[in-house]
């Protein structure tokens, strides 16, 4: 992999990881491209190129982290002081911001334990870009959905395990290529009742140990296997940059977007994807 193209995977990730339109479906799609091309990557469901993405991937936690900061700080802040409030006087209950914080660990258990079960078969689906046209029609339809619903009552105190559970398993959903993570898990968070702002934030936090523990478990992999023949660490660092960047700006967006219940936007750019995948413009290529 080529610097040039590492900023330009960089980009893709970036730019499409908040949008809800599937950011692993465009790095799939641009990897068979480029390859096509002559590019002598590896192939996009070989262990390195999927590390890659996921390198990729903390880089756009970096945009979480600066989009979010006041939440991020104030969540870990208040969680703190309720445990040592708890610890000094036993008996009180658990309080909101550590509950908060039990129930995205959860929602992380749940997509880990997923994860690990049907790994194997999600990452057949990265060599079966076919495989796109159902997943990202299938999003095109419950972003359209998710427009239409009325105001949602929930707020963040009402995040329990039964939500935490749904966006677990909504997130293991967005292993797949076509599958938005941020569309599914906010769209799981909002047909479960929760408000536009925190359906976006719970599904924002939870995003950074999942792909966190995701990355570390993959480099395990690699580490055991042929390394990042193909990749390269310097590839590697400047996708993670130019990922962290142009996440920044992608973010602001989706959730101006979000908050004025505008999605059905994305809806549109999906289907016309889709068709053009379905149509069989990029056979012989992808």
């Amino acid at each position: 992999m080529s610097f040039y193209e590492a900023i330009i995977l960089g980009l893709v990730q970036g730019i499409f990881m908040f949008v809800p339109v599937s950011s692993t479906a465009h790095l799939v799609v641009t990897q068979h491209l480029m390859i096509a091309q002559g590019s002598n990557m590896p192939a996009p469901e070989s262990p390195a190129m999927i590390l890659f993405d996921l390198v990729v991937h903390v880089g756009t936690l970096v945009s979480i982290a600066i989009i979010f900061w006041k939440s991020l700080s104030s969540l870990m802040r208040a969680t703190v002081s309720e445990t040592i409030s708890q610890l000094r006087v036993p008996g009180q209950g658990v309080g909101v911001f550590t509950r908060l914080f039990l129930m995205g660990m959860l929602t992380v258990l749940v997509t880990g334990v997923l994860g690990l079960v049907f790994k194997r078969m999600f990452e057949m689906v990265f060599s079966a870009p076919q495989v796109l046209v159902f997943t990202l029609s299938l999003t095109a339809v419950l972003l359209f959905i998710t427009d239409r619903l009325p105001k949602r009552p929930l707020g963040v105190k009402s995040i329990g395990p039964r939500i935490a559970i749904v966006i677990g398993v909504a997130q293991a959903l967005a292993l797949i290529p076509g599958i938005s993570r941020s569309g599914i898990t906010i769209i799981a968070g909002l047909f479960s009742g929760l408000k536009r702002r925190w359906a976006a934030e719970y599904s924002f936090l939870v995003a950074i140990p999942t792909i966190v523990a995701a990355s570390l478990l993959q480099s395990l992999e690699v580490m055991r296997g042929a390394g990042l023949e193909g990749v390269g660490l310097g590839p590697m660092l400047v996708g993670f940059v130019v990922a962290a960047i142009s996440g920044t700006v992608a973010l602001k967006l989706v959730l101006m977007l979000l908050y004025k219940a505008q999605l059905k936007v994305f809806s549109v750019y999906l289907v016309a994807l889709a068709a053009v995948i379905g149509f069989g413009v990029f056979d012989g290529i992808i």
